[in-house]
């Protein structure tokens, strides 16, 4: 039987992937005042030298869970802004945590690594982003250094330091940002979920991954790790 695609029967499979992920639409009216520490400006852990003297990153890995990237976007409806913060495993290309809100504060990043960690349980992770001041406050260094992971930054307004995760972003705005204009936060909310929890994740095809969805991907490590 074919799914429905009205409204309500795609909220109605939506909101238990919103509870699961522990993600819900917050409207704070005050500010973070968080203080921004983080990394100093050397400790890029992913930039490598190349023979000409150029710096580059290495997205690569040989496990989940190695090297995580973090990135944060934003996009407008009619009742303002909403922002993603969005969590991205280089290994499967899997979007491993995220968090939603009205307001881009150090409380979405923090919100997002809670998030990918409750569900990944991670030992040693680099976590790697550019150098937001969101992902440099100190809630969110805590939650590094209480989890045994470890931060990375590249360089301020440095392209191409994140462009992994980059990527993601372009596919998010060509999927859903950029197919309509979205009269409430909640609509582009539910739809953002829906296509990360439903189709990025668990149905589109990745060339890198040798045609596997991230998922698909995921379960041939998990099951030749266990032999």
């Amino acid at each position: 039987m074919r799914a429905s695609n009205k409204p309500g029967a795609i909220q109605n499979r939506v909101h238990p992937l919103c509870r699961i992920a522990g993600i819900s639409a917050s409207h704070h009216k005050k500010r973070s005042k968080a203080g921004a520490t983080g990394p100093a400006p050397n400790a890029d852990l992913l930039a490598v030298v190349d023979a000409h003297g150029v710096i580059r990153h290495e997205f690569t890995t040989d496990g989940p869970n190695k090297v995580w990237l973090r990135d944060i976007s934003e996009h407008p409806t009619r009742e303002g802004k909403l922002y993603i913060c969005a969590i991205k495993d280089v290994y499967s290309n899997k979007i491993v945590g995220y968090s939603i809100d009205s307001r881009m504060k150090s409380s979405l990043a923090a919100a997002a690594m809670r998030n990918a960690i409750a569900l990944r349980s991670p030992v040693g992770t680099i976590c790697h982003s550019d150098r937001v001041g969101q992902f440099r406050a100190k809630k969110v260094q805590r939650l590094l250094a209480n989890n045994g992971m470890v931060g990375s930054m590249g360089r301020a307004y440095g392209a191409g330091d994140n462009a992994s995760m980059e990527s993601f972003f372009s596919l998010l705005q060509k999927n859903v940002l950029n197919t309509r204009r979205w009269d409430s936060r909640e609509e582009l909310r539910l739809a953002m979920v829906t296509w990360i929890e439903t189709k990025y994740n668990r149905r589109r095809r990745q060339r890198a991954l040798g045609k596997l969805t991230p998922v698909e991907f995921e379960m041939i490590y998990t099951a030749a790790d266990a032999a």
